[in-house]
């Protein structure tokens, strides 16, 4: 088992869960908002007349577990539906899942995705 976290543009979101709905790969996934910064190293704003920077752009974390060969698959999903192909679009880390247990049965590893 992986888990997938996704950052991605806020505007992106309803595209990446369009696409990851049609796929039928995952059972499960995590939405949060973040704030953060990269080699976008933020915007400047004007208000006001008045020049300032932004540092922290808002963002959307997507996280997901998924069985080992779906990976690839919903990757590629992803990059597809978040890529405006401008700096900022986001990035995605895949780390490997021990194990996961259902509560509500007790089930364990693929049996509880």
């Amino acid at each position: 088992m992986k888990q997938i976290k996704a950052i991605v543009r806020p505007e992106k979101l309803p595209d990446v869960r369009e696409a990851l709905e049609k796929t039928g790969c995952y059972r499960g996934v995590m939405i949060t908002d973040i704030m953060g910064q990269g080699a976008q190293k933020g915007i400047t704003q004007a208000w006001r007349g008045e020049k300032y920077q932004v540092d922290l752009l808002p963002k959307v974390m997507i996280d997901l577990v998924v069985k080992d060969e779906d990976v690839e698959t919903i990757t590629n999903i992803i990059i597809k539906s978040a890529r405006t192909g401008d700096i900022g679009d986001g990035k995605i880390f895949i780390y490997d899942v021990v194990e996961a247990v259902r509560i509500r049965t007790g089930e364990k590893g693929n049996d509880a995705l």
